[in-house]
């Protein structure tokens, strides 16, 4: 009966470290909104060319799944908060080199986005993982919801606040205080990490295993695949229509205020389908966040003006939630019902990253290769137009999984 008991409590989610999961979360989303976007911005105002911003992000889901494999290998060795530190490490040490390159930094975009990528993927890893292992099925959609009403929050407060600061300092020192900003915020993660609960992995790693195994679970192959088309719109939009805004209004402070406009409507979403989603919806949700994220796309395309962008904003903040919930939910129940997902869930999540980033790396670098060709202006629309549909496209594929018949083994 002890020993019984023990593997149960050893079983059990820890409330404590959910909370503190969604805690470091919750610092991580306000220090990236609060500097992120404006990294691209900086790089783009000593620059003025879309390679540059290009070569950054380039570099960042070039190393990101890279830093992911290798912080899987050590996650199967080493505590697993150990690895989440490192990944807020090399985040803050990204800060510092951009606070010491200062007006120099638009040199630096290989060094710069292969840091940040390395960080990300340390971070990520650790992170998902986590997920996993602290929530149950019918906690995930509790935690996927509060978790991105933490990032809403980050990305209201963030962004604003930082371009009014930016506005109001010379722009230099604006954007030298933020970045110092997020390096404390950054400081304040690593310190909430040392709470979590020590947690070991057992094993080898097998990611060519995991990889292959895709060949046999199709409900994995079809979310791999969805995650590949979801990569495609992210590794574009996450940077293209921060730099339109910007050159559209010549202000920090207007793109900060799209951001709030953005994340406002993200935290009403995010708080409103928390408590409404079920399982049985998760499909339809995923299908009607696909559809307006796209339909948000052909309205940015149509006009761009700042009146457009906010509506766009305001679209794409009640869409995520209606797609990111539901989606990430899911993906982690296929996960838990694959093949050895006890032993492998590490070697999972890195390959679910991987797919991911192909779309990424796929996205820009058709983005670098157009804009080579063609007038920017133009290029940019078409890929918008055709990338934006990424999230639709995913949902086809998700739409094909059918967990009732997974088996657990």
């Amino acid at each position: 009966m002890e020993t019984f008991n023990k593997i149960k409590k050893r079983a059990m989610p820890n409330r404590k470290d959910l909370y503190l999961l969604l805690t470091i979360g919750g610092l991580y989303a306000l220090a990236t909104f609060l500097s992120n976007t404006f990294v691209n911005i900086y790089i783009w105002k000593q620059s003025g060319d879309y390679i540059s911003i290009a070569l950054y992000n380039l570099f960042i889901y070039l190393l990101q799944p890279i830093a992911f494999t290798v912080a899987g290998k050590c996650a199967k060795r080493v505590d697993r908060t150990l690895v989440i530190r490192i990944g807020v490490l090399f985040l803050s040490i990204f800060y510092v080199i951009v606070l010491l390159a200062g007006e120099q930094v638009s040199e630096y975009p290989y060094l710069l986005g292969a840091i940040l990528g390395i960080g990300a993927g340390f971070y990520w890893l650790s992170f998902n993982v986590l997920t996993f292992e602290v929530t149950e099925p019918e906690s995930r959609d509790f935690f996927n919801g509060t978790f991105g009403t933490l990032q809403s929050l980050g990305g209201m407060i963030g962004p604003f606040f930082a371009g009014y600061i930016i506005t109001r300092l010379d722009n230099f020192q604006g954007y030298s205080f933020i970045f110092l900003l997020s390096f404390i915020l950054f400081a304040l993660a690593m310190a909430c990490s040392f709470f979590l609960t020590k947690r070991k992995a057992r094993g080898e790693f097998r990611f060519r295993q995991v990889l292959q195994e895709r060949k046999r679970n199709r409900n994995w192959h079809l979310v791999l695949m969805a995650h590949i088309f979801q990569g495609l719109r992210e590794g574009l939009f996450l940077f293209v229509v921060a730099i339109w805004i910007y050159v559209a209004t010549d202000s920090e402070l207007a793109l900060g205020s799209f951001n709030l406009v953005l994340s406002l409507c993200s935290f009403i979403g995010y708080y409103v389908l928390t408590k409404r989603i079920t399982v049985a919806k998760r499909k339809r949700m995923i299908m009607w966040g696909g559809l307006l994220l796209y339909v948000s796309v052909i309205l940015l395309v149509l006009q761009v003006n700042y009146a457009m962008l906010l509506w766009y904003g305001a679209i794409v903040g009640f869409a995520y939630p209606l797609f990111n919930i539901p989606f990430f939910s899911l993906t982690y129940d296929v996960i838990g019902k694959a093949r050895r997902a006890g032993d492998l869930r590490i070697e999972y999540i890195i390959v679910r990253e991987v797919f991911m980033n192909i779309g990424r790396v796929s996205a820009i670098l058709l983005f670098i290769v157009s804009i080579l060709f063609i007038k920017p202006t133009y290029a940019i629309s078409g890929l918008l137009l055709i990338l934006g549909a990424g999230n639709l496209v995913a949902f086809f594929f998700i739409k094909g999984t059918h967990l009732a018949t997974s088996k657990m083994q």
